[in-house]
């Protein structure tokens, strides 16, 4: 199967660099943030009509949609997180947390993890939003958090260049992975549990199989610079590397064999850093976040 990708939008409204997208109740939507801290929330069938959310004091590393309650979880750097009604774009409340960054929010069942640039990890209790535990197990930054609820774990990537594993139930560490030569900028498991993929500031991007323990299964040279950002496609089959070097490639899940490359020469991709990719769930294609101040469109149809 071969891939044909074009680019068939961008979003500008944004005065300084995207570093988060999240998506939306409407499938066809979706918000993004960044250095700015505008929150906004952007519609496929209105191209160019960004809706304003909120205006958050400080840059915005990360959001997350929370599905049940269908409130935004937004993370403002050097303060705490709060909870937005994208609806009447009210705050409904905040919780302060840290004085450094906020770079990775994920909620799962009735926690929310948050990853922070002192190296703690901590744990909200999703519904009545208070403090649950704080995991510190760095003092470098944790930079990203995914979630295995096959086999009840989670894994943070860490700037001191390690991936830690976490129990979800007992929140305690199970295992330290000498991951990396440089800091770990983002971790995604495989949607069957069965591999963990993480990439970072050393540009190589490494499939671990889950067990006891971890072991590593490849290792790829995957870029020119760092890789900000790793998921993957609804049909699990592929992933998407969002990289500092411009580029975004998309990769066989199973092989980790390079499918595509997007650069601005060949599809008018973005001219700096690429941030952050979220596939969207209906339409065929996924959007891209960069230090350009633009938000990239891209359809994606498989060919035989």
């Amino acid at each position: 199967m071969a891939l044909a990708i074009e680019k068939t939008d961008t979003f500008a409204g944004h005065r300084d660099a995207i570093y988060a997208l999240s998506p939306a109740k409407d499938p066809q939507q979706f918000y993004s943030s960044g250095s700015d801290g505008l929150v906004i929330r952007w519609d496929l069938t209105k191209p160019d009509l960004g809706e304003l959310i909120a205006r958050i004091p400080a840059s915005v590393y990360a959001l997350a949609y929370d599905e049940t309650t269908s409130l935004l979880w937004v993370g403002q750097n050097f303060d705490g997180i709060h909870r937005i009604d994208p609806i009447t774009k009210q705050a409904l409340d905040s919780i302060k947390l840290t004085s450094s960054q906020i770079f990775d929010i994920q909620i799962f069942e009735n926690i929310v993890l948050i990853a922070q640039g002192d190296g703690t990890v901590t744990i909200l209790d999703r519904e009545h939003f208070q403090i649950r535990k704080h995991l510190k197990a760095s003092e470098a930054s944790a930079r990203s958090i995914d979630i295995n609820p096959h086999s009840r774990e989670f894994a943070v990537g860490y700037s001191d260049y390690t991936i830690k594993i976490f129990d979800l139930d007992s929140l305690t560490l199970k295992f330290i992975i000498a991951a990396h030569t440089h800091s770990v900028f983002s971790v995604r498991y495989s949607p069957n549990g069965h591999f963990l993929y993480s990439g970072g500031r050393d540009a190589h991007l490494k499939s671990w199989k889950v067990g006891d323990p971890y072991q590593v299964h490849q290792d790829v040279v995957a870029h020119m610079f760092a890789i900000n950002h790793i998921t993957f496609s609804p049909d699990h089959q592929k992933i998407i590397t969002a990289s500092m070097d411009k580029t975004l490639k998309i990769w066989d899940a199973q092989s980790l064999r390079l499918l595509k490359v997007l650069d601005w020469a060949r599809f008018a991709g973005h001219r700096t850093s690429i941030n952050k990719v979220l596939w969207l769930p209906l339409a065929s294609g996924f959007v891209s976040a960069s230090d350009d101040r633009l938000i990239s469109i891209w359809k994606v149809q498989e060919q035989a």
